[in-house]
């Protein structure tokens, strides 16, 4: 079983469940199809699912946050704070040298994130900075 975030420009966004294999074109019917809104362009509906990805179908004529490299991350997916870099934590917004040092810093010392939750617990990420990362990380 693999976990995936669907959002954007689809019927019924979630998180839905889907097995090793399945493509991106299941995820987004799963979701209820696009809305009339959608930029069908933006999602390769032909390629597999990866465990903890999100997928963002942009609205036509915005465009797509671009993949956060580090991590295996596939492109759309939350950075996983468990294997990013430096520069893959670096791409998330608030965060900085600084801040990304202390993460990897209190991963080192912990062992690893087991809950989003934890990055709270990083020295300068209060809750306001913990709501905004939420979606865009994982463990």
């Amino acid at each position: 079983m693999i976990l995936v975030h669907i959002l954007g420009e689809v019927e019924h966004g979630g998180l839905f469940e889907f097995q090793a294999g399945d493509r991106a074109v299941d995820a987004i019917a799963a979701a209820g199809g696009f809305t009339r809104h959608a930029d069908r362009a933006s999602v390769n509906l032909a390629r597999e699912l990866v465990d903890g990805e999100q997928i963002v179908v942009a609205r036509r004529g915005h465009a797509v946050a671009p993949a956060s490299p580090g991590g295996g991350a596939a492109p759309g997916a939350p950075v996983n704070l468990n294997s990013a870099d430096a520069a893959a934590l670096e791409t998330l917004p608030g965060i900085g040298e600084a801040l990304a040092a202390r993460i990897l810093a209190w991963r080192e010392a912990n062992g690893s994130f087991t809950t989003v939750d934890d990055l709270g617990n990083v020295t300068g990420i209060g809750e306001k900075t913990l709501e905004g990362l939420r979606e865009l990380v994982t463990v």
